[in-house]
């Protein structure tokens, strides 16, 4: 058996490892974690830093570079709201990033794309765009042990 064969997990497997990956990151950090029992306003789960600052988390996954997107009816950025995004590649161990919502709202970088779909059937929408020509821009920027140390 291959370790690390993320393709062999199907959709809910590989999202629900994601979260439970992410809380064990921050609490390896020294955060403490708050699972949010009902998943209806696109947060995962909140971290308190110390006793003054909380952040509200939203766990999304790609494998195999992909597009990621979530609806801005429930992710509406502001200071206190953060992507994490993990990254897996079979055959690799998973990568975590840390992409401040306020971020989409700046226009940051180019990989971080709005789309409001005026006029279609689609909801609008904050994404980002990975490829393989991208991928290191986006490990650089965003990769969670660089991000964590300004947070």
């Amino acid at each position: 058996m291959a370790l690390n064969n993320w393709s062999k997990l199907n959709h809910l497997q590989i999202g629900k490892f994601s979260e439970y990956f992410a809380k064990m990151e921050f609490t390896k950090v020294g955060f403490d974690v708050y699972t949010a029992e009902v998943d209806d306003k696109g947060i995962d789960f909140v971290v308190r830093k110390n006793e003054s600052e909380y952040f509200d988390i939203q766990v999304k996954s790609v494998r195999n570079n992909n597009y990621v997107f979530m609806r801005k009816e429930v992710f509406t950025p502001r200071k206190n709201l953060f992507l994490v995004l993990i990254l897996f590649e079979d055959n690799q161990e998973p990568a975590m990033l840390l992409i401040p919502s306020l971020d989409w709202q700046n226009k940051a970088h180019s990989f971080l794309v709005e789309r409001n779909y005026e006029g279609k059937k689609s909801k609008p929408e904050w994404g980002i765009s990975i490829t393989k020509s991208n991928m290191g821009e986006v490990r650089s920027a965003y990769a969670f042990d660089k991000q964590i140390v300004s947070f």
